[in-house]
């Protein structure tokens, strides 16, 4: 399945934004925090600029869920089609993502770490094995880890040391090994540093 592969770092400079949550990001950021290049110290031409804003905020929510522009804009179309503001609908459908609930669930460091777990066939639900990560979890779904992912030191790690309180949406059980989709996601339960109202507005142009 496509993903991102390019330069990690120097996008997250380019956003002000730790988008993959990795240490490396978090000291580069620390570090130099203005964007990458030989004028990134200086005032950008157009910076400032209304479109340039909402681009900005597309490029972060797509990065941040790790997905490329066809499939976010297919996401978008159907969170127009849904009842309600379509950016929490937006937001509310990239929550749901396997990859993103492994990752909630306290399983994987990162969101791209949280995807290869799923990848691997690491992740079962409703007892059935699924490695897809786009795959949409819905309400009621019971998100396991597989039973020979449970005995992983990586996993186990995770676990231990992160202590990731779960989010509003899901409900831990089995010592921390699965989770249940209690309910959809809400803003409010939506920690990612993205103004969705500007992703509109982009598409809505």
């Amino acid at each position: 399945m496509a993903r991102y592969t390019g330069p990690k770092v120097r996008l997250s400079r380019r956003l002000s934004t730790n988008l993959f949550e990795n240490e490396k990001g978090r000291r580069a950021l620390e570090r130099r925090p203005f964007p990458p290049g030989t004028h990134g110290r200086t005032r950008r031409r157009n910076s400032g600029s209304e479109y340039l804003s909402q681009l900005q905020e597309k490029q972060k929510a797509k990065y941040i869920y790790g997905v490329l522009e066809r499939q976010f804009k297919r996401t978008y179309v159907e969170a127009n089609r849904l009842a309600g503001p379509t950016g929490e609908n937006l937001l509310r459908l990239l929550e749901l993502r396997l990859d993103n609930v492994t990752f909630r669930a306290g399983w994987a460091s990162t969101r791209p770490q949280a995807r290869q777990f799923v990848n691997h066939g690491l992740v079962y639900v409703n007892g059935k094995r699924v490695d897809i990560p786009s795959y949409r979890a819905r309400k009621g779904d019971i998100v396991t880890l597989a039973a020979r992912a449970r005995d992983m030191i990586v996993i186990q790690h995770n676990i231990d040391v992160l202590d990731r309180p779960l989010i509003g949406w899901l409900e831990g059980g089995d010592g921390g090994k699965q989770v249940t989709v209690r309910d959809l996601p809400q803003r409010e339960h939506i920690d990612v540093p993205v103004r969705e109202q500007l992703i509109v507005e982009l598409y809505s142009k």
